[in-house]
This record gives structure tokens, sequence and C-alpha cells, in this order.
């Protein structure tokens, strides 16, 4: 939904303010015709007291209706706003990955933040300056015509060349705006990326050059703000021109007129009031064009923010169980279904496949591990069962379900994810534990914290559960934050478990801890697990070798080592890294057991 179709939305508001400003347009060309009566009345003896009453009824009029039209527009472009940032953030929270990651980050904050204020001003304020001061430059022409038609061309001709560069400015402005907002973006990216990796950074004494980098983006959304400020400042200044010039034309001419008897001195005054009347409108009408045109980029850049391409979620009231079989995906370990199933899968993120005609099968309770070379396509595994991408070919199932016929929230709420690059919130402990379940209850999140190996470390906690984490978990070591997101997926109570390197960040000590959590959690589940540790391979019911893309061979631990060159390179170069678990050994010593 483009930004122009939100504001229809609250067209009736803004309809609403724009009707009251063209009443208050209205009483003020009003004005200067009731004046012009008041000098006939003055000089003809009538009395003024009525027509001066009138005057002032007039004026409080047009400052009541001015005020209540400033608000309603006011209301509506923060309706707008607010529509259009709620409608934007549902649509990026629901865009696929790869719709995603076709914008930078830094660029859309821009556009959720700076660019929705822009928009605000050009769907509302802008248009309804436009119209009421259009209405005001129109109705003032057509007076001033029936006032003295020889004195309007004149006035006319004098304004129609500041016209033309006011139009001309303010296609410019448009274009500079939508390069600053361009630069401005670049600039928000460039300064994200680098404070998102500021340990990288200083750790790469790398300050003066990030600072060089991002000062010169910044240099070029100054150099085109400028550029934006200098044709916006020039559009004033031509229209008054216009209008001074047309002004003392007509004051010269105009007094000519009525020594000649052409025009009376009533008249006259009415047509100089509404000039003067005109020369705010013809400023504030170019200059909200100007706003108009910035508006437009912005609005432009936020549409095409709106068309990021959206996950497919299956009809919520689908039939929850389409395999017929009694509970669904959400009970696995109730049945004797495989919980996960990939039959001839084949993904690619690109023109080159990934993955190639892949099949396997993980039983519903147990502990499964995905081994391989980098590159072998395990973490794309974990997200095509996350439906994080669609296979290009063949079906991936998830308790006999082809997981795009699931609703997106049952697949999730089945499956639970713990990444390699794991994400904590800011926020307490105990919100960062709930974020998947916020229904849970103290004795779940107490056996979750307990089951992660986090429980001794909770208690010693000032706060406990209730202590403040920093953004993505600052104040957490690499183990903690690891554990405590194995902890919000337990809390989860899914029926299939991914750990992608779950004990990466881990001393010897927890992961052994963390291991017996797994072997007792794999005997509730399916576990899968991708590990380059010999001793979480070791323990697991079933072993996965991937190679290129392809499922090499299947199979455990003792076997898959006996039988296949390339496990028992891994197992005596990468899966025994990191081994704190002494029984891991060394490569050599693990190839001469084999022998």
């Amino acid at each position: 939904m483009s930004g122009w179709a939100i504001a229809r939305r609250h067209g009736r508001l803004l309809a609403l303010g724009v009707t009251v400003g063209l009443l208050g347009t209205a009483a003020s060309l009003a004005q200067p015709l009731v004046i012009s009566d008041l000098i006939d009345a003055a000089g003809g003896g009538r009395p003024l007291a009525p027509v001066i009453a009138l005057v002032a009824a007039l004026f409080c009029a047009d400052a009541a209706l001015a005020a209540l039209e400033a608000y309603l527009v006011g209301r509506a472009g923060e309706n707008t706003v607010l529509v259009i940032r709620r409608t934007l953030t549902a649509r990026l929270l629901r865009s696929t990955l790869s719709g995603y990651r076709r914008f930078d980050p830094g660029d859309v904050f821009t556009r959720m933040v700076a660019d929705t204020a822009l928009a605000r001003i050009a769907i509302t304020q802008s248009l309804s300056q436009i119209t009421t001061n259009a209405f005001m430059v129109v109705g003032g022409i057509v007076l001033m015509a029936w006032i003295d038609l020889p004195l309007l061309l004149l006035t006319l001709l004098c304004l129609g060349a500041a016209a033309a560069v006011s139009l001309l400015l303010a296609r410019r402005v448009r274009v500079a705006a939508a390069d600053n907002r361009e630069d401005t973006s670049q600039f928000g990216s460039a300064l994200q990326r680098a404070l998102g990796a500021l340990t990288t950074v200083k750790a790469s004494r790398a300050e003066e050059r990030e600072t060089e980098r991002i000062a010169g983006l910044a240099r070029d959304a100054h150099r085109s703000g400028v550029r934006v400020s200098a044709y916006s400042a020039l559009l004033t200044p031509a229209m008054n021109v216009g209008t001074q010039v047309a002004l003392t034309a007509v004051i010269g001419w105009g007094m000519t007129r009525v020594a000649a008897g052409h025009l009376s001195t009533a008249d006259l005054t009415a047509f100089m009031m509404y000039l003067f009347y005109l020369i705010s409108p013809l400023v504030t009408l170019f200059m909200a064009i100007g706003q108009f045109q910035q508006g437009r980029a912005a609005v432009d850049r936020l549409t095409e923010l709106a068309e990021i391409e959206q996950e497919e979620d299956p009809r919520h009231d689908a039939d929850p169980d389409p395999t017929g079989r009694g509970g669904g995906p959400a009970r696995l370990a109730d049945s004797d279904v495989p919980a996960v199933e990939f039959h001839g899968v084949t993904f690619g993120y690109g023109a080159e496949p990934v993955l190639h005609d892949m099949t396997f099968s993980v039983p519903a309770r147990g502990l499964t591990a995905l081994v391989g070379p980098s590159g072998a396509g395990k973490t794309t595994v974990f997200q095509l069962i996350e439906r994080f991408h669609q296979p290009d070919a063949g079906t991936v199932r998830v308790g006999g379900a082809d997981v795009a016929t699931l609703p997106l929230d049952t697949l999730r709420g089945t499956v639970g994810y713990v990444e390699q690059e794991h994400a904590l919130l800011s926020g307490t402990i105990r919100e960062n534990l709930r974020y998947a379940a916020p229904d849970a209850d103290e004795d779940a999140i107490a056996l979750a914290v307990d089951r992660a190996g986090l429980a001794e470390f909770v208690a010693r906690l000032p706060e406990g559960l209730d202590t403040e984490l920093g953004d993505r978990g600052t104040g957490l070591s690499g183990g903690q934050r690891q554990r405590l997101a194995i902890a919000r997926t337990l809390l989860q109570q899914p029926s299939v478990v991914l750990l992608d390197e779950a004990s990466a960040h881990l001393d010897g000590e927890t992961e052994e801890s963390l291991r017996r959590a797994v072997a007792e959690l794999a005997r509730q589940c399916a576990v899968v697990t991708i590990s380059h540790r010999l001793s979480s391979v070791t323990d697991a019911d079933q072993i996965i070798l991937l190679e290129g893309g392809r499922v090499r061979a299947v199979g455990v631990h003792g076997d898959l080592l006996a039988d296949d060159p390339l496990y028992r390179r891994l197992a005596g170069t990468r899966l025994a890294v990191g081994g704190d678990d002494p029984a891991a050994g060394s490569g050599a010593a693990v190839a001469e057991a084999v022998r």
C-alpha cells in the first residue's frame, strides 16, 4: 500500500480541514470588499458601526477558521504518519529475508523515521496549503478583475515572470530533495555499520578511516542539503520581487486612473488590499509546491519499501493437522511421523543452487547432527525448515505436513531455532526469555533456565531475572548470551529444536551441562544440531554428512568414522577443534583408533 493510498484512508479528516480552510479564505476575500464599503460609507455619511462590526466578524472568523484548519490538517497528518509507520513496520517484519536484504538497514531506518515525517508534510500540510492558497489567489484575481480589469492585466504581467521562475525552482527542489534523501540514507547506513561493529573498528585501529569515510558521506548529504536549501530559499524572493514590482506599478497607474475618474478611491483601496492579500498566499503556494516536491521523493521511497516481498502465510483457518493423524505438528512426539523430512529439495540464493536434490528424514525423538565442510548447506537446511526461504524444487515436511501449507505461527511454534548469531534484545532477562512464549509462567521459566545451565548465574544477579540487558545482550559473555538464547527456545516448548553451533561459545564444563540438557531434551522431542565439536557429534542418534549441498552419508559416529574418508578428515580436524572434552582426543588418535 502506497503513502497516497494510506492518506486516502484519512481523506475525510483532511477534506474537512481543507473545507474549513476554504471558508477561512472566503472570509479573507470578503474583507477588502467590506473595507471598500466602509470607505464609501464614510464618504457618503452612512452609519459606520454596522460595517465595522461586519469587518470585525470577518477578522474573527478568519482567525478561528485558520486555527481549526491547522488543527484538523495537523491531526490528519499525524494519523497518516501513524498508519504509514504501523503498516510499514508490519510489512518489514513479515517480509521475506531475501526481500529485506535488498535494503540496507540504515536506509530502512532513515525511511521509517525521516521520510515518514517528510511524507506527512507532502500528503497533508502541503496539499492543504496548495488548495487553500490557490483558492485565495484565484479568488483574489477574479475579484480584482471585477474591480478593474486593466489594473489586473498589469498585475499579472508583473507576477507571471515571478511565477514561472518559482515553478522552475520548485522542480529543482524536488530533484535536489531526492538526491538529499539518498545521500542521507547512505550516511545513516555507514554510521550504523560502523557503530554496529564498534569493537571490531577499535581492535582494527580503523577509527580514523571510518571517520573519514563517514565524514565523506556526511559531506555529500551536506552538499545536496545545501542545494535544497538554496533552491527553496530562492522561492520567496522570486515571488517578493514580482509582487513588489506589481505593487509599485499598481500604485502609480491606479492613482492615474483615479485622477482621470476611471476608478474610485474605494475601489483602488480594495484592489491594493487584494494585491497585498495575494503576496503571502502566492509565496506560501510556491513554498508548498516546493515542500510537496520534497515530500513526493519521500513518498516514493516509502512506496518502494511498502512493496517489499511478503512471506506467504496459509490461511489461519486452514486444517491445523494436514496429516490427518490427530494432533499434527504440535504433537510430533505422540506419533511415529518423522519430525523433519526433505524430499528432493533443491535451493539457491541466486542462479547457483546451494542444495541439490537433498533427501533425508529426522525422527520424532532423538538427536540428529548435521556435519560437513563450510559451505555444505547446513544453515540453509535450517532456514528452509523454518521457511525463511522456499525451496526451488522438492518438499520440506514437518510432522508429515508440507511447511508451505502450515500457517507460520504453527510452523514456528513447532520448531525452535537457536541461531549461530544469537540476537538478544534490550530489556530484562525475563523479557528476553519470554519473547517467544509471552504467556510462560514462572515454573516454566525456571525449568528452561535450569536446562540451559543458567540457574546459578541468574541466582548471583542482584535483580535476578529482572536484570536489565543492553542492546544485543551487552553485559553478558558470549556463552551466557548463547545459553540465554537456548533457554528462550526451550521455553517455547517446541517439538523440533534446531541448534546452530549452540555450543560454540561455551567452556568445557558448561558445554557438558548443555550436552546433558540436550540429551534429556532429545528424549522428549527431535533435536537437530550443527556442530564442529566432536563431543556433540558422538552423542548423536543420527549423523547426516553434507558435502556440496548434497547428502553424502547418514549413520552414527562409529560407522561414519570407519567408512567415510571425509568424515574421518572432519573428525580429525574441524570436529575436534575446541574439544574441551578430553575424550575427543586429537585427529591422529582418532585415526589410529579406527585403524
